[in-house]
């Protein structure tokens, strides 16, 4: 009874095998589509009249209040 279990379960990995195969030269063999994402132009920030730009925020003041030592 076990022999016929091992080659039943063996049949099936060789089929499955076989099949994953051909998918895979069926999947090779169609044409490649282009996946790029078109994404629109971010435009830059004008820079600062007095130079600089860093702006001393919220989320910026509990950082430092959490860095403290």
């Amino acid at each position: 009874m076990s022999s016929s279990l091992s080659r039943l379960s063996r049949r099936t990995l060789f089929a499955g095998a076989g099949s994953a195969g051909a998918l895979a030269v069926a999947v090779s063999a169609l044409p490649l589509r282009s996946t790029v994402l078109q994404t629109p132009a971010i435009e830059p920030r004008a820079k600062p009249a007095k130079g600089g730009g860093y702006a001393l925020s919220e989320h910026v003041m509990q950082y430092y209040k959490t860095a403290l030592v």
